[in-house]
């Protein structure tokens, strides 16, 4: 099945798809930025059932961190089939009024620019046009970029928007090079991404306004990831499923 590329792959949405993927046959390429010893230990859970995985760290947002990244799985001689573009920040709940230019720039370079180069890198491996297998991307959005997230996170919302556009456009660019590109938005998802906005219960205190009144699991999101990647969606580009509980 080839490498699938796991980005932000050592907690939350990203360690829980890693796993997954890794149980169906992928050998799973599990990036991190800071949690080394977290990405180690999906490693190892994965081989310990059996499967195949290795870590890479790599800022993405950071272009010659990024074809550092991608220079490492070439080294592991497989093709790479498989991208899901996962990692992301957002910082603490405030108005847009509040926003700093560096703040906007941060989320911006890991959210957006972050996506790009990892698409770019992708497409160069994969697109049946510079010699690749073909394959497929799964971009990891939000609710929020429907949303807008006002008063706690717009400048991450507006991030999540340009995703989404990217997603459409280079579905179109590829659909002929054997590359398949999607996106799932999760909403209110039980991962460690609330306390770095400053509020690690938001989605009990929210949950009673989503329509299935409850949060969602990385578990839920891993498996809509995974089967936009897999053949069985095979028809299927530039869509977006959303994992959000009817929200």
């Amino acid at each position: 099945m080839g490498i699938a590329l796991v980005t932000g792959g050592s907690r939350g949405i990203g360690r829980a798809t890693a796993l997954l993927l890794a149980k169906e046959g992928y050998t799973v390429a599990v990036n991190y930025l800071q949690h080394k010893q977290a990405a180690e230990d999906v490693v190892n859970e994965v081989i310990s059932q059996g499967g195949k995985a290795f870590a890479v760290q790599a800022d993405t947002s950071d272009e010659t961190q990024v074809q550092a990244m991608f220079a490492r799985i070439d080294s592991e001689q497989q093709p790479l089939t498989a991208l899901v573009n996962n990692a992301g920040i957002l910082f603490g709940q405030c108005r847009t009024e509040a926003l700093t230019a560096e703040r906007i720039n941060r989320v911006l370079m890991t959210n957006v620019t972050g996506y790009f180069l990892c698409c770019r890198e992708a497409v160069k491996r994969m697109s049946l046009q510079y010699g690749g297998k073909g394959g497929a991307i799964v971009n990891v959005s939000s609710a929020a970029a429907r949303t807008g997230s006002p008063g706690e996170y717009v400048d991450y919302a507006a991030s999540k928007g340009a995703v989404d556009t990217l997603t459409t456009g280079l579905s179109l660019e590829v659909a002929a090079d054997g590359i398949r590109v999607n996106g799932v938005r999760p909403g209110f998802i039980y991962t460690e991404m609330h306390a770095s906005g400053g509020e690690p219960g938001r989605v009990d205190r929210l949950k009673s306004a989503i329509p299935m009144k409850r949060g969602g699991q990385a578990e839920e999101v891993a498996q809509a990831i995974a089967w936009l990647l897999s053949d069985k969606a095979s028809y299927v580009t530039g869509s977006f499923l959303d994992v959000a509980g009817g929200r």
